[in-house]
């Protein structure tokens, strides 16, 4: 107790000799002997600035004379005739004039003999004079300025503008502390000083900006400022940005934004409503910047891999620099407030000593500061959030880049899914962290700020609050650190998840033709399972984080409160006050440190995940050296070469490889799967590890994958491939590539949509359009990777005799063939075997060395024996006898042609519109429906949780309002009077109510925590089941990207975000109601002005959603074609790079880059022109409220009373801002929920079982097909594709299906596994209707081997056998038949051999053979091949007829095929033409007919390979 009294009184008489001290001293102020300090300090920046400019301007004069031999400078290199002043060049010579006449008005009255604070006549001179000086020199320099084309100020001036504006601000400070602590009166020179700081105020926002504004027009034209040569081309189209010609007052207020809410109000913006971005913002500029940051750091660090934290620094550094200011300026400014309500609450106790001008200043300084505040806060948020977009179209840009070089081995350690997440994950995380930046310096401030106002306030008890505050950062280290570890689980969780969601969308005809959807649906699930499960943990200890934080301002002012109780320092209302609004205020920042520690741990996971990527191996630059066509010999040259896709392996992938092409010869590769064909053409195009040896090329190169790669758009802008259109080239090339007729057949022409991955067009329409842009390229040297296997026998002999042997008859040719009959024809054929060129020579030659080659064709003329016997033998045949029971079974109406149909001849009036398969995104228009919040909030429990979170934050709030009212009431409003009660039980009774509010806090974010999670993973599960239950038509018409958009970035932000959006609106709405009925208790009269501003409010926010709305709209439907164009490219990046695209392709990024950011900058750009109008209208109702208080008569009010209210009504702006920007936030993140719901309630396809109408388990038995006029579309906007299709196929016969490329083969298929339901007709397999019975129940009983190959990431025998239904001998069986069985057994994993994404470590062919061994396992009564060996050569198909003969001897056998043996020996053929029956028999009764479409087909087949020896040697 002694030591208590002696801390009270030693506390109390130190607090009271400083207080007199300060007084003393100000009032002393006047008679000091030296009161010109403020000369002293005036001249002291004059001669600073005016001898800095005198060493500029000789540093200049010095390089003028060095360089005055040269010819003009750089800055006459253009002739200007004309410029025009903008208006930020006109304020700043009108604010430099207003101070320099204020100062010679200054003079003038120091030579009366007026107004001289400072008894030193030659100081008081001296400062006016080097004033005038000082000014007039700035007037010359902007003189200059205006006549030498200056873009911006030059820094000097600039930082000469900055310090005056201290100067000024440092000066009025004096003066108005004199008159409150004088009482005086305001004096003329108080005025001007005053208009000084107004001019200065002016400059330093100039001198902020940075940018003169003017515009000069030189004689070519050109006007200025003038974009770098990397933006100029992107910005050709552009129209003036209004952010980019904005005046600085349109720049401070966001009033350049007014026409497009103007727009917005009167209709749903569209997105050439959206301005553009200024030039600092284009992609292109932001991504060369970017560029040179890296490039920068890579010189500066010597490192082959530049640190990309160091890049980001260099990256942003001006920009931060420039927000960390006005961020410490608006965090300064909200500190005057609680400073000055100690101050504010003794003018009130003492009114009666205190002139009300004294109380009017007082407003008039909190008003001032609230105004700074406002007008800096909305300005480094703004700039954070255009920071952010900036950072985020360089990384983007860089992602990109780096996906189109990745090398080999690198593509396939990250998939597509990973990839992807990168771009839309990872890059939103690293720019939310520069968001977040600010706070990381504006913490430390803050903090700072509010020890020295609690220390002024409370002396020795700020320690203890510093204490207090420290503790709490200190407890959130450790919960950071787990918090990070959680991250990295997410994301690894979430990259999987994406990386099986991706491999399931781009198979997802595999997986439903294979009945496997439950299986991969099941798979999702326990991904998504992982990812939750960590999401739980991460989301549980954010909700402990954030209680501990709500919970931190009453913490701290228990510790504080009780500290001062124990040390015996007297609470008066007045400090209680100040400390409270002190905690308030630092309640913020504490709030956002948990979300600050989150997001910096989820962006340094992010970070290290982007750098880590950006810095895999590339694709070898230097494999390949390029010969000018004038000095090579060879087109193509490879010396002793080693190649190889997997560096980790011993064996080679190519060995010892010698080539020499010459130009215009014609090189065809052949040998079995495996052996190495298309890796030979990727060394050639460097696409494969060059390990020794080297190769040259002389030549521009064109490319035709195995696996076609078709561009989502139309057809013609498939073949141009960003070429000029020319349109005799264009037709002379589809015309060699047969393309025509297909045109003819489209409804829209060669402007026909093509869906994603050509999922519309047939294999051979792919091929051919591929061939026909590598035709139209006009390239020396041309590699064909196998080109002829997806077109039929017709075609594929056009194709060779127009394209490859005419078109293409002087290039250089490189074809990989496994058709024998294009052999004979090339001036060179390579044999391949083992990664080796076996041989090499011309046909006759090879087929003289018995070594291989000899096998082949062995194989191909045993199919070709088989054809000719059977042509043979029909024209010998009279009158053939069929077999009784196909007689019987066949039930065809093909006897008269079938007419054409009249819908061909409508094709032409089908608007292209209408032609399209995938139609432009889906966007709602208008409000977010209530039903999309109702949705929302009902998902979990229906909406059971959301009262009682409801309940718990407003018990918080009222317990909160309950605590400081009653410290306020408790406490003495004066040191000279007593408290209520006892200190002991004030403090008591606080700390319950505090303990209450904390634990309401704790329950109310842990029951957001888990409504949140719960509602996110409900929301997920029926979107994967809706998406998973679509039929094919959706994901045809619906690219890839949409719905993993909808996966990915969509579903974190229900995932982190979303639940904790709408738990900060209640919270802000829940302070502001606080504030309200505090401030209306002390003042019911506030609410004279406050129902008309609120009205105000409503009204701008009601102007403001409808335009925000729609912006966040647009930009979330422009971030899918960013995913789906980079999907498309990493897919084609072998095309791309061998065809010189990759400039095209990163400039047409940039430009979805630029479409997304734009509906972004302006969405956020309209959420602070919201914020700055209500803040200023708040600031309007705080200033009111003050005038108010500081009016009423003594007595009216309490004191201590008027002051809490006060205290509450510092943050009223700040609480405005928050319930508007909070509600803005959560509807712009509620079209997230709104997008998922979109794809929760897809149209499904029929149901997998229907209880009531299942088959026998042993169905089909017999296995026969009856069509019955069947017809299909695609889309009802699109035209028929099969048309009256009625025939029956016998049951276990074999059927071949044959007909020209497009003419319905493949949609025939599709029909029978329901892939596409009839527009009218049916199909009966085993008297069962196929339509009335499960989907499931159908496909499973029935095998395909489709036409593209699927393999799946995993292992091999996942791949046979996914469901796990069969033993390891069975699959070992299968895998011998089909031919993989020593290629396994040579593996060390065996049956776990790793297949990496899309099993690009397979080739095609063996990809076709695993599918194979999947219909061999299934072993069904039915077996479709549609193209199943067209990817294998000659000998391997022999030996896979032979097994599917064996195998499927008793079962119904479908076959499509082009090569005519394959089907040959059928029992029946059906021949497609134009989705009709053109014919429909036996294949000897057709080829009866000279003149039958089989017939032909047959002659041709026959007789190609003498064609083809005509072809190239004309003259033999």
């Amino acid at each position: 107790m002694v030591l208590r009294g002696m801390l009270s009184l030693s506390m109390s008489s130190a607090t009271e000799a400083k207080s007199q001290i300060l007084q003393g001293l100000w009032r002393a102020w006047p008679k000091m002997n030296s009161p010109c300090l403020r000369e002293q300090v005036s001249i002291s920046f004059q001669l600073g600035f005016l001898g800095i400019l005198l060493l500029v301007s000789l540093g200049k004069l010095v390089r003028f004379l060095g360089k005055r031999g040269n010819a003009t400078g750089q800055a006459m290199d253009r002739h200007t005739i004309g410029n025009r002043s903008s208006i930020i060049y006109k304020s700043s010579v009108v604010c430099t004039a207003l101070i320099l006449g204020t100062h010679l008005l200054m003079l003038l009255m120091l030579m009366n003999g007026n107004d001289a604070t400072c008894r030193s006549k030659t100081q008081a001179f001296s400062s006016e004079i080097m004033q005038l000086v000082s000014w007039t020199v700035t007037l010359a320099i902007l003189y200059k300025i205006h006549t030498e084309k200056y873009m911006k100020f030059p820094w000097i001036l600039r930082t000469w503008w900055m310090c005056n504006f201290l100067l000024s601000a440092f000066c009025t400070t004096l003066d108005v502390n004199y008159i409150i602590t004088h009482h005086g009166h305001l004096r003329t020179r108080d005025f001007a000083n005053f208009m000084c700081l107004l001019a200065s105020t002016g400059l330093f926002s100039i001198s902020i900006w940075g940018k003169t504004g003017m515009d000069f027009l030189y004689a070519n034209g050109i006007r200025e400022p003038l974009l770098s040569e990397n933006v100029e081309k992107h910005s050709e189209s552009k129209q003036e940005s209004p952010y980019g010609k904005a005046t600085l007052f349109e720049v401070v207020t966001f009033s350049w934004l007014n026409p497009l809410l103007s727009v917005g109000i009167k209709k749903p913006l569209e997105q050439n409503d959206v301005p553009d971005l200024d030039i600092k913002d284009f992609a292109a500029f932001v991504s060369c910047s970017f560029s040179d940051c890296l490039k920068q750091v890579k010189d500066k660090d010597t490192a082959k891999n530049p640190s990309i934290y160091k890049a980001i620094f260099f990256f942003i550094r001006k920009k931060v620099l420039i927000n960390a200011l006005f961020a410490v300026v608006s965090a300064g400014a909200s500190y005057v407030g609680p400073y000055l309500v100690d101050d504010f609450v003794n003018f009130l106790t003492d009114k009666k000593s205190r002139s009300l001008e004294s109380g009017y200043v007082l407003a008039l300084a909190f008003l001032g500061a609230k105004l700074v505040e406002t007008i800096a806060q909305r300005q480094y948020i703004f700039g954070a959030r255009q920071l952010g977009l900036r950072l985020r179209a360089a990384l983007i840009s860089h992602v990109y880049k780096k996906g189109l070089v990745l090398s080999s081995q690198s593509r396939q350690s990250h998939t597509s899914g990973e990839i992807i997440n990168y771009m839309s994950v990872d890059v939103q995380r690293i720019t939310d962290l520069i968001w977040y930046l600010n706070n990381i310096w504006m913490l430390p401030i803050q903090i700072s700020l509010a020890i020295y106002i609690l220390h002024t306030n409370l002396g020795l008890g700020s320690v203890a609050a510093l204490a207090a505050t420290l503790t709490v950062m200190a407890c959130n280290i450790p919960l950071n650190r787990t918090q990070r570890k959680y991250q990295s689980k997410i994301m690894e969780a979430k990259d999987s998840r994406m990386k099986s969601n991706s491999e399931v969308l781009q198979n997802m005809n595999t997986i439903k033709l294979q009945a496997w959807d439950n299986q991969f649906l099941n798979k999702l699930e326990s991904l998504r399972k992982i990812e939750y499960e960590w999401l739980w943990k991460s989301q549980r200890l954010e909700a402990l984080s954030g209680s501990i934080s709500w919970g931190t301002p009453a913490f701290i002012s228990v510790v504080t409160f009780g500290t001062c109780v124990l040390m015996g320092i007297q609470l008066t209302a007045g400090r209680v006050l100040a400390a409270l609004a002190t905690f308030r205020l630092l309640q913020d920042p504490i709030f956002r440190l948990p979300d600050l520690l989150n997001v910096i741990a989820q962006g340094k996971v992010s970070a290290d995940r982007v750098s880590s990527y950006l810095q895999e191996d590339e694709i070898q630059h230097d494999a390949i050296e390029y010969i000018p066509k004038n000095q090579a010999q060879f087109d193509i040259e490879i010396i002793n070469a080693t190649f190889s896709w997997n560096l980790d392996l011993n064996t080679p992938t190519l060995n010892n490889i010698e080539l020499k092409v010459k130009r215009g010869m014609k090189v065809a590769i052949c040998g079995m799967v495996g052996s190495g064909k298309s890796s030979l053409l990727s060394c050639i195009l460097g696409e494969i590890e060059k390990l020794s040896g080297q190769v040259k090329i002389s030549g521009t190169k064109a490319y035709v994958p195995q696996s076609p790669w078709i561009l989502s758009g139309n057809i013609r802008d498939n073949i141009l491939f960003g070429n000029p259109y020319d349109p005799d080239k264009y037709y002379q090339t589809v015309q060699s590539c047969a393309l025509i007729k297909d045109f003819e057949l489209f409804s829209a022409g060669d402007l026909t949509e093509i869906g994603e991955r050509g999922i519309n067009m047939s294999g051979g329409q792919k091929q051919r359009i591929q061939i026909a842009r590598a035709v139209y390229q006009d390239a020396d040297i041309y590699l064909l990777d196998d080109p002829f296997s997806a077109v039929d026998a017709h075609t594929g002999t056009r194709l060779f005799a127009d394209c490859l042997m005419g078109i293409l008859k002087d290039k250089t040719v490189l074809y990989v063939t496994h058709q024998v009959e294009f052999l004979p024809a090339a001036d060179l054929i390579l044999v391949m075997r083992d990664g080796r060129i076996a041989q090499a020579g011309i046909f006759d030659d090879l087929m003289k060395q018995n070594i291989g080659f000899e096998v082949l064709v062995g194989a191909h003329s045993e199919a070709l024996v088989s054809i000719l016997t059977v042509e043979n033998s029909s024209r010998t045949t009279q009158d053939p006898t069929a077999d009784g029971e196909s007689n019987k079974d066949l039930k065809c109406i093909a006897e008269n042609p079938p007419k054409h149909d009249s819908e061909h001849d409508l094709s032409l009036e089908i608007s292209e519109k209408e032609g399209r398969l995938v139609q432009d995104e889906e966007r709602e228009r208008g409000s977010i429906g209530k039903e999309v919040y109702w949705s929302y909030l009902t998902t979990v429990k229906g909406g059971a949780l959301i009262p009682i979170i409801v309940l718990a934050q407003c018990l918080f709030q009222i317990l909160q309002v309950v605590s400081n009212y009653w410290m306020a009431w408790a406490c003495p409003p004066a040191s000279d009077k007593e408290p209520v009660y006892k200190m002991d039980i004030i403090l008591l009774i606080y700390i319950l109510l505090v303990v209450g509010s904390s634990l309401c806090i704790l329950l109310r974010t842990m029951l957001v925590a888990v409504a949140g999670l719960w509602t996110a993973q409900n929301l997920f599960t029926k979107m994967l089941h809706s998406v998973m239950r679509a039929p094919m038509a959706f994901f045809d018409s619906t690219p890839t990207g949409r719905i993993l958009n909808r996966a990915s970035t969509d579903q974190s932000v229900l995932d982190l975000d979303m639940a904790w959006k709408l738990g900060w609106c209640a919270f802000s709405i829940t302070q502001m109601l606080g504030t309200i009925a505090v401030m209306s208790q002390v003042a019911w009269e506030v609410f004279v002005i406050f129902i008309p501003v609120t009205a105000i409010c409503i009204w701008y926010q009601q102007y403001y959603i409808p335009t925000a709305r729609e912006l966040a709209r647009l930009s979330g439907i422009q971030r899918a074609p960013i995913l789906h164009h980079f999907a498309e490219s990493l897919s084609g990046a072998a095309t791309i790079r061998a065809f010189d695209q990759e400039d095209r392709f990163t400039h047409g990024n940039l430009g979805l880059i630029d479409n997304h950011s734009r509906p972004w900058f302006h969405n956020v750009s309209a959420m602070e022109w919201l914020s700055f109008r209500l803040n200023l209208l708040s600031n309007f109702v705080f200033a009111f409220s003050l005038v108010l208080l500081v009016s009423l008569p003594e007595g009216i009010i309490n004191p201590s009373i008027a002051g809490l209210a006060v205290t509450y009504a510092i943050d009223l702006n700040a609480h405005l801002a928050f319930v508007i920007t909070d509600i803005c936030n959560a509807e712009n993140k509620m079209i997230s929920v709104e997008r998922i719901l979109q794809y929760s309630n897809l149209a499904s396809e029929a149901a997998l079982l229907i209880e009531d109408s299942r088959p026998p388990s042993n169905w089909p038995e017999t296995g026969k097909i009856c069509f019955r006029n069947l017809q299909i579309r695609y889309a009802e906007h699109l035209p028929s594709v099969l048309k009256n299709i009625t025939c029956t196929f016998p049951g276990k016969r074999k059927i071949g299906v044959v007909g020209r490329t497009g003419s319905g083969k493949s949609t025939l298929i599709q029909a029978i596994f329901r892939m596409v339901e009839p527009r009218e007709g049916s199909i009966v397999i085993d008297d069962v209707d196929i339509s009335k019975i499960g989907l499931y129940d159908l496909r499973s009983r029935l095998s395909i081997i489709p036409q593209d190959p699927t393999m799946f990431e995993g292992t091999a025998r996942g791949n046979l056998d996914p469901l796990e239904q069969h033993s390891d001998r069975e699959v070992w069986e299968a895998l011998d038949k089909c031919q993989l069985g020593d290629i396994i057994r040579g593996k060390e994993e065996k049956l776990d051999t790793t297949v990496v994404e899309n099993g690009e470590n397979w080739s095609v062919g063996q990809r076709q053979l695993f599918c194979l061994g999947r219909a061999l396992l299934k072993k069904s009564s039915i077996l479709v091949l549609d193209e199943a060996t067209a990817s294998v050569d000659s000998a391997t198909d022999g030996v896979i007829q032979k097994v599917i003969s064996q195998e499927f001897k008793n079962r119904t056998v479908v076959t499509i095929a082009h090569r005519i043996h394959t089907v040959i020996d059928s029992d029946l053929v059906l021949v497609l033409s134009d989705g009709r029956i053109a014919e429909f028999d036996t294949p000897t009764k057709l080829l009866e007919r000279e003149n039958s479409f089989f017939s032909k087909l047959i002659r041709e087949y026959s007789m190609r390979s003498q064609s083809f020896s005509s072809i190239a040697h004309p003259n033999i």
